[in-house]
């Protein structure tokens, strides 16, 4: 077989129809947009119209507040963090800091701080200091023997 030789399978390629082409193409004069009114010219679109009745998104309640300035952190749950000691990504002798998270590839970016949780289980003594953390994750590697330390204002909420 050579590269001339090649096509493609019968009717996987078909023309597309050419609209307002006379009548005889079946697709004449209006080009099948019908006559007059907003969607048959061209350039408009029309999301959300309702033929001048209040739109749906505009009838329906508005509620609650988006905070502009509010903190997004990089949450990392205690199983996780022990999985990686497992697979010797992270080492438990030494300190956990936000910079060994995002090194080891446990946060992919830093954001606001890094958050600690307690889902999972915690085997190793570890010592952790990171931005904020639930009380239970505190909890959890104080009774390990381990100790977590928050950086910042944030106290275990």
């Amino acid at each position: 077989m050579k590269l001339h030789e090649l096509s493609d399978n019968p009717g996987a390629i078909k023309r597309a129809k050419r609209v307002g082409r006379g009548p005889g193409s079946g697709k004449g004069k209006t080009a099948g947009r019908g006559m007059k009114g907003q969607k048959s010219r061209s350039g408009v679109t029309i999301n959300g119209y309702e033929g001048g009745q209040m739109p749906l998104y505009q009838r329906l309640p508005k509620r609650g507040f988006t905070k502009p300035n509010r903190k997004s952190y990089a949450v990392v749950n205690l199983g996780l963090i022990q999985k990686f000691i497992d697979a010797k990504k992270l080492s438990s002798t030494k300190r956990i800091s936000e910079d060994t998270l995002l090194e080891c590839g446990l946060v992919r970016r830093k954001r606001d701080g890094v958050r600690i949780l307690a889902k999972g289980d915690l085997t190793s003594k570890l010592m952790i200091e990171v931005t904020g953390a639930s009380k239970s994750a505190i909890n959890r590697v104080e009774k390990n023997g381990g100790s977590l330390t928050l950086i910042g204002k944030q106290k275990g909420d």
